[in-house]
């Protein structure tokens, strides 16, 4: 890593212009551009962030993840009747058109119409009508409770007419966000400006994370988030011209198990991974700090139905040889399993460093590694007996339907282990027919002490988030859930 930041520090001097940058665009170095601003189809991380900043929504969520009031309040009416009102601010549409009650109808209706298959229809299919009342009051009509209901609403609102007239917001978005859409050029970077101060942003792609951080020096691009290795960002620390932030995020990495494969379906087996794994080591050495072990299943303890006392599996090899011993493997006859992961180089160095740990305790793992296309493909068809992948901003707990109940298994959900638990679906069910979120949120720590005990995932670390500045930038908070949201108060001193 050294000698190649020592290649691209010599070189880099001659790739780029030697033109003085625009000091009055704040720039934001990505490691991949947004592919759809129009938030009815955005799926990818960075649009769906961007979007946040160019839409406003009717619901958000607080520090613990409950629904708050965005662009509206609401109250339920009855279990299957929602009304929501619009407040007075925020409600300028960037073309000049006044947000209504309409436009929240005309969003929604369109993405609950399925010729316009959007991929957030499923997460609504609740909705039964929905009802305008006045210009400030919508009802919601379900066809069955649903407790989270308000959670569900954060779409960004798009205008009726620009809707009507097939505008391509994914190119051209016009929304009434703190910012307002500029400039994208076919093959350029993306442009949009604050609302508040006129405060002009440039979103820029570098897809090569030594070439980001060096712009980040040469002052070429003035804040970068995430997406850095533990070297770049030890290396950017001791930098003079760069300010260096970090903060605990909700990402939540796990390894996933094949549980219809008959070696790693037996639960000894999984039991033995969990306590051969030493996460501790792999955060320090591997991730630079930049992780905490996850002390609880999928959602964070600070979640409202997060578990902050669930028992977990602390690294205790003689218990993994122990396990491994009563079915008959140890070092001189080793378990053989295959472990499938991404050809990114950071998740191979955390493979690489697993497989030593593994095979301490008498596991001899396969590693394999695949482009991003194949890895996932080979995932949601079950071709695997173990992988690791991510969760990012889990806000609603009834994700764990979607990816362990019986009926959500591919291509219905991502239960792509294959789980088929009487007990694990009752509780589900049963969290989310709950009338109270605090009833809920009783059953659903106990969904997480019975997955627990069935150990589908090993829960592995919530990843941290990493801003990097250049010192004139001030005012950025970083966010749990790794939104851009900052942006909204950055300054440039």
């Amino acid at each position: 890593m050294k000698k190649l930041l020592l290649l691209y520090i010599i070189i880099i001097p001659l790739l780029f212009s030697c033109n003085e940058t625009d000091t009055n665009i704040l720039r934001f170095g990505l490691s991949a551009a947004p592919i759809n601003l129009d938030p009815r189809f955005a799926t990818d991380a960075t649009s769906a962030r961007i979007c946040r900043l160019l839409y406003r929504r009717l619901v958000d969520f607080d520090k613990s993840l409950l629904p708050v009031p965005e662009l509206a309040t609401w109250k339920q009416v009855t279990t299957t009747h929602y009304r929501f009102h619009l407040g007075t601010d925020g409600r300028k549409f960037h073309n000049g058109d006044y947000l209504t009650a309409k436009d929240v109808k005309a969003t929604y209706d369109f993405i609950l119409d399925e010729k316009n298959a959007s991929p957030h229809k499923g997460n609504l299919g609740v909705i039964q009508k929905i009802q305008i009342i006045d210009d400030n009051t919508i009802d919601f009509i379900l066809n069955k409770a649903d407790t989270l209901f308000p959670g569900r609403l954060v779409i960004g609102i798009l205008p009726t007419g620009m809707i009507n007239n097939e505008h391509p917001f994914n190119k051209k978005p016009i929304g009434s966000g703190s910012y307002k859409f500029i400039e994208w050029p076919q093959s350029g970077n993306f442009y949009i400006q604050r609302q508040s101060d006129g405060q002009m942003l440039e979103f820029v792609e570098v897809k090569d994370p030594v070439v980001r951080a060096l712009k980040l020096v040469r002052g070429e691009v003035d804040l970068l988030q995430n997406d850095l290795s533990p070297e770049l960002i030890a290396w950017l620390a001791k930098r003079s011209e760069v300010k260096i932030t970090k903060a605990q995020g909700t990402t939540f990495s796990y390894l996933g198990f094949n549980l219809e494969n008959k070696v790693t379906g037996q639960f000894a087996i999984r039991e033995a991974i969990a306590y051969a794994i030493n996460r501790e080591e792999i955060i320090k050495y591997v991730i630079g700090n930049a992780a905490r072990p996850a002390r609880s299943f999928m959602l964070p303890a600070s979640h409202w139905a997060g578990h902050p006392s669930l028992a977990t599996y602390d690294y205790d090899p003689e218990k993994a040889r122990a396990l491994l011993a009563k079915l008959g493997f140890n070092a001189e006859n080793p378990l053989q399993l295959s472990y499938k992961t991404s050809n990114n180089p950071a998740r191979i160095r955390i493979a690489t460093v697993m497989q030593q740990q593994l095979s301490k305790v008498g596991i001899d793992m396969d590693l394999r590694t695949y482009d991003w296309g194949t890895f996932y493909g080979d995932i949601k068809s079950g071709r695997f007996q173990i992988y690791s992948l991510s969760w990012v901003g889990i806000k609603m707990p009834d994700i764990f339907q979607y990816v362990f109940h019986s009926k959500f298994m591919p291509p219905n959900g991502a239960n792509r282990g294959r789980l088929n638990d009487s007990e694990v679906d009752a509780l589900i069910d049963q969290a989310g027919a709950a009338s109270s979120l605090s009833d809920q949120a009783v059953l659903y720590r106990k969904l997480q002490e019975a997955l627990l005990k069935k150990l589908p995932y090993v829960p592995l670390w919530y990843e941290d988030h990493v801003l990097a500045t250049t010192k004139h930038v001030s005012g950025y908070s970083l966010a749990a859930d790794g939104n851009y949201d900052g942006l909204k108060t950055v300054m440039m001193d």
